[in-house]
C-alpha cells in the first residue's frame, strides 16, 4: 500500500539545490569549472582539465542532467507509483 503525498521541506531543499547547481553548471560551466579547481588547490590536489572544450561539454551536460532529474522524481512519485 502507497502513503500519500505529503510536502517535504528536506526534499524541496534538495530540489531547489539540485536545480541552482544544474542551471549554474548549464548555463556558466566555466565558472563552475573554476571553482572545482579552487576547491581542489585549498584541499592540496591539482586538477586540471585534459580538454577544456570536452569538460565544458560535460558540464553542461552533468548540469542538464540535475535541472531533469528532480521533476523526474516528483513525476515518478507522485504520479506513477
Amino acid at each position: 500500500m502507497c502513503m500519500p503525498a505529503v510536502f517535504c521541506p528536506a526534499g524541496a531543499l534538495v530540489y531547489l539545490s539540485a536545480l541552482s547547481a544544474g542551471l549554474a553548471m548549464f548555463l556558466k560551466p566555466a565558472s563552475v569549472i573554476a571553482f572545482q579547481i579552487k576547491f581542489y588547490a585549498l584541499i592540496n590536489w591539482r586538477i586540471q582539465p585534459i580538454s577544456m572544450p570536452k569538460e565544458m561539454r560535460n558540464t553542461r551536460i552533468m548540469g542538464l542532467l540535475l535541472i531533469l532529474a528532480p521533476p523526474a522524481a516528483i513525476i515518478y512519485t507522485l504520479i506513477l507509483r
